[in-house]
């Protein structure tokens, strides 16, 4: 089981965004101190819901700011950018940091991003399969060229070439997030594993992985893919001496947080949108995830794995909205709750 951190570089009340970002840095370091497996970069734009703008920029500054832990986006928001242009950068910082580079993507939402971008609202509902082989393409072929409805030039050579590395893997892994039937054959025809959201149950993430699998097994990958294929679960933790200590953190810190960060989206078409409601929001948080003492984290993470065949995770732990709360609750993850799962 792999266990890393999850940062929004989430703005709370009160808070401006370099706060929020230095949380976020600070957190990437002190996850590798507490001896986590990964760091997983949100992507947003024109939001305090995340104030990163750019996960693939930031992965750049912590991987040179670490040693020894992976640094992955979750995710860069494909639409809004050329896949060409995001595969140059994953090819640089997979060489650069000897393999320690994973690309999530993912198609975003409808949102104002696609109008200020150029994208436009195709990009979003009917483009991503397109850019998402153009993108992969690109790290695994040694030239590449398009013929697409969105992109078209002729052959050009991939500089750098992943698959130069001297790692492990020939290229950057590349994960999709899913959030639909749709999204799950998108990534399974294409042997990519998915990321499956942090509002998603055990029940829900279970029967996804199923579907990949088969959408895996009709499109004629290889068992050994299948079997193989390392999906990464999303979610929340905070550890405390009680579970009420735990829950009441979150619950006294998240709602604003929510409302303020989900508020702030705006569509790019005039759609209406259902907003979710922040306090029960978080309150089904609590109850799907580790937020509790060390045990009850453990065994909902070795449950979670459990049920659904997922080995992977990537948990929120600013949920507290404070500096040294995170720092803490990194710390005491790593140094209670994973021995306990190792």
């Amino acid at each position: 089981m792999h266990v890393g951190s999850f940062v929004l570089a989430a703005q709370f009340p009160g808070q401006g965004p370099g706060e929020a970002l230095y949380r976020a840095v600070r957190s990437a370091e002190v996850a590798e101190e507490a001896g986590l497996d990964t760091v997983w970069l949100a992507e947003h734009h024109f939001v305090p819901y995340g104030t990163c703008p750019s996960a693939v920029t930031l992965a750049a500054l912590l991987l040179g700011r670490t040693r020894r832990i992976r640094v992955g986006t979750a995710v860069s928001v494909l639409p809004t950018a050329h896949p060409v242009a995001l595969g140059e950068q994953a090819a640089l910082l997979h060489l650069t940091s000897g393999g320690r580079f994973t690309l999530g993507v993912g198609r975003g939402g409808p949102w104002v991003d696609l109008e200020v971008f150029g994208a436009g609202i195709g990009a979003y509902e009917h483009g991503f399969p397109e850019s998402l082989d153009l993108l992969v393409r690109w790290l695994r072929e040694p030239s590449v060229s398009a013929s697409g409805e969105r992109f078209s030039f002729r052959e050009v050579p991939v500089v750098p070439r992943p698959s130069e590395a001297l790692t492990e893997t020939p290229g950057p892994e590349v994960v999709v997030a899913c959030t639909s039937p749709a999204s799950v054959r998108l990534a399974a025809e294409r042997g990519l594993p998915m990321l499956l959201g942090m509002h998603v149950g055990d029940e829900e993430k279970a029967e996804m992985v199923a579907l990949w699998r088969q959408f895996a097994r009709a499109a004629g990958r290889p068992a050994a893919e299948i079997a193989g294929a390392a999906h990464v679960s999303a979610g929340v933790c905070q550890i405390a001496d009680r579970r009420t200590d735990a829950a009441e953190t979150l619950l006294k810190a998240m709602p604003g947080w929510l409302k303020q960060g989900l508020e702030a989206h705006v569509t790019v078409d005039g759609r209406e949108r259902a907003m979710r409601d922040p306090l029960a929001y978080t309150e089904l948080l609590c109850g799907l995830h580790p937020v509790g003492t060390p045990r009850l984290c453990a065994d909902r993470l070795a449950a979670t794995s459990e049920r659904t065949g997922i080995s992977r995770f990537a948990l929120l732990v600013e949920g507290s909205g404070d500096l040294a709360a995170t720092e803490e609750n990194l710390r005491r993850l790593g140094a209670e709750v994973l021995p306990q799962l190792r």
